[in-house]
């Protein structure tokens, strides 16, 4: 995806679903659009439409294609022992990459899918190159050892240090080993979007 696409989706989803857009120039820029906007003659958007709207900024925030995001929007909805807000929440905070980002080691969801398709983590000891990988409760997530020294890491310890870690996940930075502790909630792992709209949207 190119940046200058990246910096039209926020534009109509919202900054948060970009790391790069999370600035106040970016914010500034966003402001005068909306405001140029109030001014024409546009008619609000319709109840499908916001639907439609959040549906893909929660999707485009994780960097899942429309097959992608259904499965586990479908899988949520048959959900037996939690609602479908909170299996759908707990899916895609539960993917592989989403960890690696969430615990620092990639300064982006991206950048932590592109690490792990290039090896360089392993899940109890097992190199796996699948972002999409559910990370379970007990597993020990670790940068491999022949990645440890590359200069993707080098300076991990104190980005690591700047970087407050979730309540769910643990880490260490010196032995580059962590997991996770307890399933992410709402409060524990802000969700990227209106997970009721989204169910809503898949439920008409």
């Amino acid at each position: 995806m190119k940046t200058v696409s990246k910096y039209k989706l926020a534009k109509r989803l919202g900054p948060s679903i970009f790391e790069k857009t999370q600035s106040q120039k970016f914010a500034l820029a966003a402001e005068r659009a909306a405001k140029n906007k109030k001014g024409g003659r546009g008619r609000g958007a319709s109840e499908f439409g916001k639907q439609l709207l959040e549906k893909q900024k929660v999707r485009v925030t994780y960097g899942l294609s429309e097959r992608q995001f259904g499965n586990y929007v479908e899988e949520a909805m048959g959900a037996k022992t939690k609602s479908p807000v909170e299996a759908l929440h707990e899916s895609l905070e539960l993917r592989l990459d989403n960890i690696v980002y969430r615990i620092g080691l990639a300064p982006t969801r991206r950048a932590a899918r592109q690490m792990v398709s290039h090896g360089h983590i392993t899940v109890d000891g097992v190199k796996t190159t699948i972002p999409s990988r559910k990370v379970y409760l007990g597993e020990v997530i670790t940068v491999r050892d022949g990645s440890k020294a590359a200069g993707l890491f080098a300076t991990f310890a104190d980005k690591f240090a700047e970087r407050p870690l979730p309540s769910w996940l643990s880490f260490d930075a010196k032995t580059m080993k962590g997991g996770i502790t307890a399933l992410p909630t709402k409060e524990s792992a802000d969700p990227a979007g209106d997970l009721v709209t989204v169910i809503s949207f898949y439920s008409r």
